[in-house]
């Protein structure tokens, strides 16, 4: 029974997809000042909205806000495109959340500076 049970745990973790896989979009990624974005933990898709306050990211149940300084506009490969394109880097900090690097598609930036003129 137990050598039955052993062989069905290890055929779940074979097929089992491994979350190190999707994860690997971001494990190149450096913030604008040259830090690492993410420790294998703390990188996710995220759906996204544009205020004028600013941009705020889904993670979570919370839309949390993002730094205008965090935000890098542009593609990541292997983006699977459920979230349009938005991605966050960050952990949850004392109640909040701390922001690393943040990626929108790189027409939003277009967009936004045709707005600004």
């Amino acid at each position: 029974m137990a050598v039955r049970a052993l062989s069905l745990w290890v055929a779940f973790l074979t097929i089992w997809p491994r979350p190190i896989d999707a994860h690997d979009i971001y494990t190149h990624l450096k913030s604008q000042s040259g830090n690492s974005c993410c420790d294998n933990s703390d990188c996710r898709p995220a759906p996204y909205r544009v205020k004028s306050s600013g941009v705020e990211m889904l993670i979570g149940e919370d839309w949390v806000w993002v730094p205008r300084a965090m935000v890098e506009h542009r593609a990541l490969d292997g983006d699977t495109g459920e979230t349009n394109g938005g991605h966050w880097c960050g952990e949850r900090y004392e109640g909040g959340y701390i922001t690393y690097c943040a990626f929108l598609p790189p027409d939003l930036a277009s967009a936004r500076q045709g707005s600004e003129r």
